[in-house]
């Protein structure tokens, strides 16, 4: 069925066009635009598509965990939900990367429902055991809700936004909470403001967000995705931080001596005029080494690592030739 001409649409392309196209990383702007179609062209009704206990777990209708988070009540959800997911998937995928960001959505927007499911299960037994909850939860409302929508994906990237910056401030509603309760707050305040909106939903994304923050989640994501790569290699930038090539540039305090050992023809004169005599000497043992190895490579063409035996064949004439220029090392400082 198709849906007529509404406000939020054109909300939502003036929000376009004031982030600029080109800003938009590309997985955020196929999955924007394809909630878009999806609410212009729904593959069904916000009621068909809606996730509940009852729907789900007693009718066997598993496909609502497919389809709820890709649908929407109507154009202003859709739009309230779309601006937000334009500035924290825009930062996201930039940050792990397109492929990982398009597994991370499709394993959340599957797991808000689980979890949604089993927690308003949980709950519904608790209300069961406890005449106090009863009165402030009302039991036959919470066992027919039905949520549909991608607020629950969308409060599970923000814990995985806000885990990237625990130091930083979110203002809410003029309010400055720390980046490590602001979603919780966040929940509470919707809550509040709108009641219609569930609770039970948006703390399933929540927990989602945890799960891959602080749990397990995120390590049995990369094992799939290594069983899945070939050859064992990741198809995947998990970055939860993690560029390996920053982090091991970040993890040496004096980058300068990785290279020391490698090649010291570069030092300065002053700097080497600093270094001890023995020092001095292991500079030039090394150096020695070095140009005798590259001109025996040049010789025979031998390729280091291609020929065991070869190797440990030269490795007496190398030592004989480490002691003899050690020697005349010795002679010159002397």
């Amino acid at each position: 069925m198709q849906r007529g001409f509404q406000v939020g649409l054109p909300l939502l392309v003036i929000q376009l066009f004031q982030c600029g196209f080109g800003n938009i990383s590309p997985v955020t702007m196929a999955v924007f635009g394809f909630n878009i179609y999806l609410y212009v062209f729904p593959a069904a009704s916000p009621i068909q598509a809606c996730v509940s206990l009852e729907e789900v777990y007693r009718f066997k209708e598993w496909h609502r965990l497919l389809l709820s988070p890709l649908h929407h009540m109507d154009d202003l959800h859709l739009y309230v939900n779309m601006v937000s997911f334009l500035w924290k998937g825009n930062m996201l995928e930039r940050r792990l990367g397109g492929s990982w960001f398009l597994y991370l959505l499709s394993v959340f927007s599957l797991l808000t429902g689980l979890v949604y499911l089993l927690v308003q299960m949980l709950m519904i037994k608790l209300m069961q055991r406890s005449d106090r909850l009863v009165e402030f939860i009302d039991l036959p409302s919470l066992s027919s809700e039905c949520v549909v929508g991608f607020s629950g994906v969308l409060f599970a990237l923000k814990v995985v936004s806000n885990h990237f910056n625990p130091g930083d401030v979110t203002h809410i509603l003029n309010i400055r909470v720390s980046n490590r309760f602001a979603s919780w707050v966040e929940l509470v305040l919707i809550y509040l403001i709108v009641p219609s909106s569930s609770l039970v939903g948006h703390l399933a994304g929540i927990l989602v967000g945890l799960m891959y923050t602080l749990g397990p989640l995120k390590i049995i994501m990369e094992t799939c995705a290594e069983l899945v790569s070939s050859g064992g290699n990741r198809p995947f930038n998990s970055s939860s931080g993690f560029n390996t090539r920053e982090e091991g540039a970040a993890g040496s305090s004096h980058p300068a001596e990785g290279y020391a050992a490698e090649d010291t023809s570069n030092y300065s004169e002053s700097y080497i005029a600093r270094m001890s005599e023995e020092e001095q000497i292991e500079m030039a043992i090394r150096n020695s080494l070095k140009d005798q190895e590259r001109t025996r490579q040049k010789d025979t063409g031998f390729i280091p690592g291609e020929d065991e035996d070869e190797e440990t064949l030269k490795k007496p004439e190398e030592e004989q030739t480490q002691q003899d220029t050690k020697r005349s090392c010795r002679k010159r400082t002397k």
